[in-house]
């Protein structure tokens, strides 16, 4: 009984004067790791949960818009963010950078393995600009290399990957005499009129004649004209 009344005379006391060094118990909601998740996630986004800099988008520009585009053409898991080899060549292609003169495909292929890492089989947006002024002074030797870099860089953006149309075909002579009615002999020669349009089923199948005439006969039907019976007038 002591013991019981000493106890609830200390919760009394307890609640009466609070412990100067306590703190209220988080909620659910602010626990620890679940704020963590929340700052990462803003990180990841470019925000911040308050600030000057809160909710603020990050820019991008035109030249870093197209490296993107180049960058996952082709490639559905590719985030954008690195460049391969094929796609590197294929944007100095599309964009007009390879003129065949000053600009190659090799140096394209030589620019490439220079400014990428040693064991990377892409480059970042970075390299990418460094591969480009290293082929600007080769693109535009009479003019600066600030002048040559943004020159190219003119040349890159607001360009999108080009998409190859339909194969055109091919006119070879021997498929043209396969398909020529007008060289066709024998039975092939009666399958088309004079405009090599088909004539259906006739022509490629024998239908046997159940019409009891004989074949060829001018006046085939007339026997039915005669014995059919006019329409009597009603009275």
């Amino acid at each position: 009984m002591f013991f019981t009344s000493s106890m609830e005379e200390f919760k009394v006391q307890t609640a009466k004067h609070p412990v100067p060094n306590s703190s209220p118990t988080r909620p659910h909601s602010e626990h620890p790791k679940d704020h963590a998740a929340k700052r990462l996630s803003s990180a990841s986004n470019g925000t911040s949960d308050g600030g000057a800099g809160a909710k603020t988008p990050v820019e991008i520009t035109a030249l870093e818009e197209s490296f993107r585009r180049f960058a996952i053409h082709g490639d559905t898991r590719a985030t954008g963010k690195d460049m391969n080899g094929k796609n590197w060549s294929k944007l100095c292609k599309d964009c007009g950078i390879i003129d065949g003169k000053g600009i190659t495909l090799t140096d394209v292929d030589i620019v490439f393995s220079k400014v990428k890492n040693k064991s990377a089989r892409t480059i970042t947006y970075s390299q990418f600009k460094e591969a480009l002024e290293e082929l600007a002074r080769k693109r535009f030797k009479d003019k600066s290399s600030e002048d040559a870099a943004e020159e190219v860089y003119r040349m890159i953006e607001g360009k999108s990957p080009v998409i190859a149309g339909v194969t055109r075909t091919i006119a070879s002579p021997t498929v043209s005499r396969l398909t020529d009615t007008t060289k066709f002999t024998g039975s092939h020669k009666e399958r088309f009129d004079e405009t090599g349009r088909g004539k259906g089923k006739a022509r490629r199948v024998e239908l046997v004649d159940t019409s009891g005439y004989v074949s060829g006969y001018k006046h085939a039907g007339s026997y039915e004209k005669k014995i059919q019976k006019p329409p009597q007038k009603p009275m």
